[in-house]
Formats: C-alpha cells, sequence, structure tokens
C-alpha cells in the first residue's frame, strides 16, 4: 500500500502536506513524529475515516479511493487504536465478530458454534490460551489487546495498523505483543507500528518513517538509523540532553504523610516531600503509587493516616480540600479525568481555577482569554484557537493544556502521575522544563513515572514502591542512585 502526495487540510491548519507513505507486505514498518507532526490524520486517511484533497492511494499498484472506513476494511487494512474499541460486558467471541455475523445454514440464526472454535483459533494463534465466554471488560489489557489484533485476523486484514499499542501494558504483555508482531509478518502481514518509545522501534522495526509538522521528513532502514538521527528528524535539531533536569537546594517541607492505610491498597505509607526539589515514585504495575497520590488529593478514600502541609495536619476528604490546600494532581488519564474533550480549550485552562479567577460569582471572560493566550505562548500549545475543542488536540498538547490548568491554580505542590505517557521527546522535554520552572520557583513536584530513565533523570530523590509499601528510599547523592538498585527494591529486595 501506498500515499502518495497526500494534503489534508482542517479549518486553520495543514494537517498532512504533500505527504508519501508505503508498507510492503511481511514489513514491520514504524512511524514516529512529534505530537501534531500528523500521524493520526495519516492513520485515519489510511483507515478511509478521512478523505485527502490531494494525492492518491495505491493497493497493488492501483490507485483507489477510501471513501469511508468499510471500503479500507474491503481492501484489507485493519487499526488497532491506542484506545481500544472494546465493549466491555460482550464476552470473547462476540467482540471479535462485531460486524460480521456468520449464520447457520437456515439464515436465521447465528452459528455460535463455528464463531466460538474460531475465535478460539483466533486467540491461540495470538498466544491467549481465554475462555471466549469471558466478558471481555473482566480482561487485562494485554488480553484485550489481543482481542482487537483478533479483528483484523479475522477480516484477513493485509496491513495492521498498531497505534501506540503498549502505551499501558506490563512488560510481559509488551513481550508477548511483540513476539504476536514478528509471526503476524511472518504471515506475510504489512505493520504500521506507531510508538514514543525508541527502543520499541529499534526492537520490532525493520522501517522508521520520521514526521513533522504534517510532511514525510525520511524514511530508512533500522539498522541505518540512531537514537540521536531519529529525534534529530523530529524536533529539527539536536537534543544532547534529553532529561535537562536543574538542581536546586532542599527547601523547607511541603508535604509530609505518615502511616497512609486503604485496605488492600495502601499499607503504612510514610514520606516527606521539600519546595524547589523533585520526588520520584517508581515502581512496577500495581505497587501503589497512582493510589498514594489519589488517596492524598482525596480522590480515594483513607482508612487511617495523617497529611501535613508546612507542617500543618491537615484534612482532606475531597479533591476541593486538596485545591483549597494549594495541591495540583496531574492524573495520569488526561482524557477521562484531566479534560473535558468536548469543552473548548479556554474552558479547560480554568476548570481547576474557576473560584479563584471569578469576580463576584461571574467569570471574567476577558481575563480567561488574556490568560489563555499566555498559556498557549508559554506553554507552546498547538490549537487553531482558544476554543477548539480538547479533544481535537493532540496527546502532548492535550497534556500541556492539563498542565497549564493545574499551574494557573497557584498551587505550592505539584503531583505529576505519568505526566509524559503518550507523549513524543519534544514535549517531554517541554513537560521538564515545566518542572524545573516549578522548582525554580521554590514549589515543590511529586513525580509518577514508569520510566526509570526518566525518574533518575528528573528527581532528587526517590521512593521506590511495591505491593503498596514502600520499599526504598534514595537521593542523586546515594551510591544506590541507579536502575539496577530500584528494580531491585521495585522487585521485593531491601536497600542499605
Amino acid at each position: 500500500m501506498e500515499l502518495k502526495h497526500i494534503t489534508k487540510y482542517f479549518p486553520g491548519v495543514i494537517a498532512l502536506k504533500d505527504m508519501s507513505f508505503e508498507v510492503r507486505s511481511s514489513e514491520v514498518h514504524g512511524l514516529i513524529g512529534e505530537n501534531g507532526a500528523g500521524k493520526s490524520t495519516l492513520i485515519k486517511v489510511l483507515t478511509g475515516v478521512n478523505i485527502p484533497e490531494k494525492g492518491e492511494i495505491v493497493v497493488d499498484g492501483k490507485p483507489v479511493k477510501f471513501k469511508d472506513p468499510n471500503v479500507a476494511k474491503r481492501y484489507g487494512v485493519g487499526c488497532i487504536y491506542q484506545e481500544l474499541n472494546i465493549c466491555p460486558d460482550m464476552n470473547v467471541t462476540d467482540n471479535l465478530f462485531m460486524n460480521y455475523y456468520p449464520k447457520k445454514k437456515n439464515g436465521f440464526l447465528l452459528d455460535y458454534a463455528w464463531m466460538d472454535k474460531r475465535a478460539k483459533e483466533i486467540m491461540l494463534q495470538l498466544g491467549v490460551d481465554v475462555d471466549v465466554h469471558t466478558p471481555a471488560g473482566t480482561l487485562g489489557l494485554g488480553v484485550q489487546q489481543m482481542i482487537e489484533i483478533g479483528k483484523s485476523v479475522l477480516a484477513e486484514a493485509r496491513v495492521i495498523i498498531m497505534d501506540e499499542p503498549t502505551s499501558s501494558l506490563s512488560n510481559a504483555e509488551v513481550r508477548q505483543l511483540m513476539k504476536t508482531t514478528r509471526e503476524l509478518k511472518e504471515k506475510g502481514i504489512a505493520i504500521i507500528f506507531i510508538s514514543h518509545k525508541l527502543e520499541e522501534m529499534f526492537e520490532i522495526c525493520d522501517v522508521i518513517t520520521v514526521m513533522r509538522d504534517g510532511e514525510h521528513i525520511s524514511t530508512r532502514p533500522v539498522a541505518e538509523v540512531t537514537e540521536d538521527s531519529l529525534i534529530a528528524d523530529m524536533v529539527g535539531r539536536s537534543l544532547d540532553d534529553l532529561f535537562p533536569k536543574e538542581v536546586y537546594p532542599q527547601g523547607e517541607e511541603a508535604l509530609r504523610v505518615e502511616h497512609l492505610k486503604e485496605t488492600g491498597v495502601l499499607n503504612d505509607v510514610s514520606f516527606t516531600a521539600y519546595n524547589g526539589q523533585v520526588l520520584g515514585f517508581a515502581g512496577l504495575v500495581g505497587a501503589g503509587r497512582t493510589e498514594t497520590m489519589r488517596a492524598i488529593f482525596g480522590a480515594d478514600t483513607l482508612d487511617s493516616g495523617d497529611i501535613y502541609i508546612h507542617g500543618k495536619k491537615v484534612k482532606i476528604r475531597r479533591p476541593m480540600d486538596a485545591i483549597h490546600n494549594k495541591i495540583a494532581f496531574l492524573t495520569e488519564d488526561r482524557k477521562g479525568e484531566g479534560l473535558i474533550l468536548d469543552a473548548s480549550v479556554k474552558d479547560n485552562l480554568f476548570l481547576a481555577s474557576i473560584d479563584k479567577d471569578s469576580e463576584h460569582g461571574f467569570l471574567n471572560q476577558a481575563k480567561y482569554a488574556k490568560v489563555g493566550i499566555e498559556n498557549i505562548e508559554t506553554y507552546s500549545i498547538k490549537t487553531p484557537s482558544l476554543m477548539t475543542p480538547a479533544g481535537s488536540l493532540s496527546g502532548g498538547n492535550q497534556q500541556k493544556v492539563v498542565i497549564a490548568k493545574w499551574v494557573n491554580t497557584d498551587a505550592d505542590i505539584y503531583i505529576f502521575d505519568e505526566p509524559t505517557r503518550g507523549i513524543d521527546v519534544g514535549a517531554k522535554i517541554e513537560v521538564y522544563q515545566v518542572i524545573n520552572k516549578l522548582c525554580r520557583e521554590g514549589k515543590c513536584v511529586i513525580m509518577v513515572s514508569s520510566e526509570l530513565p526518566e525518574v533518575l533523570g528528573m528527581s532528587d530523590r526517590v521512593i521506590v514502591m511495591r505491593g503498596g509499601r514502600i520499599m526504598g528510599e534514595m537521593s542523586r547523592e546515594d551510591d544506590h542512585f541507579n536502575s539496577e538498585d530500584i528494580m531491585k527494591a521495585a522487585w521485593g529486595g531491601r536497600l542499605g
């Protein structure tokens, strides 16, 4: 399949400009670029969701028109989106056969015996032994993703697009996905693999294409590229330091928690965070890091434990209590909990500071517009206007809106939970610069991250959790401040 000189316009934006791209059978073709580079629009052109103004699509050497997604499917295009299209209450078989209902010879009843048998075969082919009568919503994300891939296998797709397929998977699930991808490649299927994780690109891809500002920048065999060259192509400049950490003296105590307990979730969690520094939280999936932050912010209910802000004991029973105590919480689920996707960028920017910025019970729209424009410039938010729905922005720009929203509250303590998940290298560095700025201003930053290089690169101190407990704590000056010892603690070994 080949795209030739594709151009796609949206109001105020050229999403794709003379973009060319091709993928061959038995090839894993990596596609990378910053958020806003045009990758999502390219996917929508490939799947028939968006019709380009210029250019053509060629399949097996013949020009075709993808007028809608059904046409793209008939030509063998399947897509596994970052947000999985699973019906949680339906079982595995029904999810696999959605929109494809084989009937018995009488032509009236669905042939469930054959459907169940075929569903079992497909899931086993993908390395998953599961009861196909199980509701899909009760299965792990890794299995749900295999169901999505199974839909494309069932439809005999010749090209499968995987959009950030590992963003929410455990290490074991990632390994299974990589194995499945290689097996699909061996069967002659072409894979378009989109990821912000460069290490995954080098592991699985044969060829990598880089996009920037809606244009094709480069396409090279993976053996001919380096991490530095890919980053330079993506952002248009050389990046010598991926983690621009600025170190400041430890200030006064900002937050102290003592003996936090939540049945089955947290067990005697105690720590202290200081002004002017970043306290990083590391650990494996399910370690209790996010649950700790949600409890501090009042989103989850504690059974017992005490919270102190600037040395004063406070009661936080709900998020509004935390906001009034000048705590900001950038949640890991920016779409589900960080934004109102249908609301404008402007409205989202002031969601958490409406009380502070209102005058006599009325919203100061002129002030909102002025500060909103300043936010767009300060945080380099790519948006056609302040009134653009937040859901239409790229992931990195959505994250910048969430960050700006919380900075507008003028909080003292900022909790960033997976602040760079699913965003590109350039946007990550901009997030790190915001963290540096907050520390420079004497604020306290707590950062939860599943990326060890990020934790080590940006933290002054690191706390490691496992099973709702704190397993170890280290600072930049400690001998333990390295990935090996952090992983040792994360797997249950204690330090020192």
